[in-house]
């Protein structure tokens, strides 16, 4: 599979659309949530399981392809490398977004479907 594959796949979820938060990294995002960080076309990030050690299975099962990915990894994000041993054909499933986000199961959040508008910067005169 390639990046671009790994792009459209993604992109073809329901409510799934791309987004570039930081230059050069590009994610797609459900809603306001990203669920799969694409950055520069070597890897994934995914969320591969619901804590720490659910994840970890996917390090015990491809050590040579898989990672824990920095700052979000306690959370049981991988980095899993594109074209590797991890099979792409669908028997393995890191690469769907939840069906509810998190945040749905907080009371009074209201969860948005579409992206959320990007903020303007304000310029402001010299005075």
């Amino acid at each position: 599979m390639t990046w671009e594959d790994l792009l459209a796949y993604c992109l073809a979820k329901p409510g799934a659309w791309r987004d570039e938060p930081w230059e050069g990294d590009v994610v797609v995002k459900v809603g306001a949530k990203i669920f799969a960080f694409l950055g520069s076309g070597t890897s994934v990030g995914v969320k591969c399981g619901a804590s720490r050690e659910a994840a970890d299975e996917w390090l015990l099962q491809y050590p040579d392809d898989a990672s824990v990915m920095a700052y979000i990894g306690r959370s049981g994000w991988n980095m899993l490398r594109i074209g590797g041993a991890i099979p792409d054909d669908g028997s393995s499933r890191p690469l769907t977004p939840p069906t509810r986000p998190s945040s749905a199961n907080c009371p009074g959040r209201t969860v948005r479907s579409e992206p959320f508008p990007r903020r303007q910067r304000r310029v402001f005169a010299a005075g």
